[in-house]
């Protein structure tokens, strides 16, 4: 173990940067550390830590196993008997709001259990959380941040997004009572990245943008995403490429997109561009 400058230490105290050399693989970031009193006691926790991890692994494969879709009709052959969630919300009133909702279901067939609860975007331990614990993930106004979608798709977690609180609640309530009405699906067309911020007199704030995925079209529905929380839902009001106005841009290329009603954009900021749709619900 060896400090900043490169010096072996034998200890280190609390927000001491060190750099640790001994491990049989590269921890993945984020991993706590714990010390433990000898060798066999830290082969031992080890261990027991792989197996759990291995036997998560093996659960999730089967693929999805609850969604609110489904939920009425595996109650109905007997398969489930309680929903577990994990919700995550952009302020903490959201979350005690809908549990306090959930309180007040009738929990006699199906019962609903919030395992895990917090404030930001959907992370990965999220997805991670949810898969070992057959739940799903339901967001109010925070979208998944990093690898969070792919890898929920990957482990057959159902991630569901809401801007209003309500409208998540029906939804559940509905589902536990097998009437689920028809679904509007969101269809994500493009994603674009914020890289410089430009004022004029008579357009007001123009994100200086780059298509990254999709393509992006004057007028489209667009979300701004900033550090996983949703904090603009709206549309494309102006769309240029140089001095000209545009009806669309493909990924690769640079704009200028102006929102309409709305001017607190920063570098960083991500869009969503995204469609939506109406789809019948089924219970299989």
């Amino acid at each position: 173990m060896q400090d900043y400058t490169g010096k072996r230490v034998k200890e280190a105290g609390p927000s001491e940067p060190v750099e640790v050399l001994g491990f049989d693989s590269v921890p993945e970031a984020g991993e706590y550390v714990r010390v433990v009193e000898n060798d066999r006691r830290a082969r031992q926790l080890a261990n027991e830590r792989g197996t759990r991890l291995k036997l998560e692994q093996q659960a999730r494969r089967g693929g999805r196993k609850v969604s609110l879709e489904t939920i009425f009709d595996q109650y109905a052959r007997a398969e489930v008997q309680e929903l577990a969630l994990v919700l995550k919300a952009d302020v903490s009133g959201s979350l005690e709001a809908f549990e306090d909702e959930i309180a007040k279901l009738p929990q006699a067939d199906v019962q609903v259990q919030v395992i895990s609860s917090g404030v930001g975007g959907i992370t990965e331990s999220d997805v991670n959380l949810a898969a070992a614990s057959d739940a799903v993930v339901i967001g109010f106004n925070v979208r998944p941040v990093g690898e969070a979608a792919a890898l929920a798709d990957r482990e057959g977690v159902e991630i569901r997004t809401y801007s209003v609180i309500y409208r998540a609640f029906e939804d559940l309530r509905d589902a536990m009572q097998g009437m689920l009405a028809p679904e509007e699906v969101e269809e994500t067309v493009g994603q674009v990245e914020i890289r410089a911020i430009f004022r004029a007199s008579r357009v007001g704030t123009i994100a200086g943008s780059y298509v990254t995925e999709g393509k992006v079209t004057r007028g489209a529905k667009v979300r701004l995403v900033r550090d996983g929380a949703v904090v603009y839902d709206g549309e494309i009001a102006s769309l240029r490429r140089g001095p000209d106005d545009v009806r669309e841009v493909a990924a690769g290329f640079e704009c200028g997109i102006v929102l309409h009603n709305f001017a607190d954009i920063k570098e960083g900021d991500q869009l969503e561009v995204y469609e939506t749709r109406q789809v019948e619900r089924t219970l299989s």
